[in-house]
């Protein structure tokens, strides 16, 4: 299960916090268990890893299904939200003791608590816009094998100081987006 929720989180984070585009190595979209080695000269010419298997997403006894449909959804809702119009994410939070880091990318928060047994509750994080935001995803959904710790709800935006916050629960080793709502206090943005 670590491994798994891991799995899932570094995926996230390489394609929310990558540049222009998404890349990923063929069969790693579901932890696939063995490598590809296509027929050349130092194999003797061989197929015999030159396979994926991909019966091994609809073996309902392992646990490849949740993989393959994280990354299924997750690519579908970026693609969705139109992410990658924003070229790089924005840096919101970053705390490297604690291994949590938030960044926003077109319109989308993404949160990540790395650490492998600290959960964190109460976090403030700064936010971009005076805006509430609603978790839409998480690493944790139960639906991709997760604990399903994490409410999908509201989040909303909180004013300290001139600056909007919103307060967040992060389990460890979770992931989770975000997405913003209306802008409070603009006639142009609202929906």
């Amino acid at each position: 299960d670590r491994a798994i929720a891991l799995h899932k989180m570094i995926r996230l984070f390489t394609l929310a916090g990558g540049g222009e585009a998404y890349l990923n190595f063929m069969g790693n979209e579901f932890g696939h268990p063995e490598w590809i080695d296509f027929p050349r000269e130092g194999n003797g010419w061989s197929f015999h890893y030159c396979r994926r298997q991909w019966s091994l997403l609809d073996n309902g006894f392992l646990k490849y299904q949740w993989l393959g449909e994280f990354d299924r959804d997750m690519i579908r809702f970026v693609k969705r939200n139109h992410m990658f119009e924003q070229k790089m994410a924005d840096l919101c939070l970053h705390k490297g003791p604690e291994k949590v880091i938030v960044f926003y990318r077109k319109g989308l928060l993404f949160a990540f608590n790395f650490n492998t047994d600290q959960s964190y509750t109460n976090i403030l994080v700064p936010v971009p816009n005076k805006a509430d935001y609603e978790m839409k995803m998480s690493t944790d959904d139960v639906q991709y094998g997760g604990q399903g710790l994490v409410e999908h709800m509201k989040y909303p935006v909180k004013e300290f100081d001139g600056k909007q916050y919103i307060e967040l629960y992060l389990p460890a080793r979770s992931g989770m987006i975000l997405k913003e709502g209306r802008v409070k206090g603009t006639k142009k943005n609202k929906k």
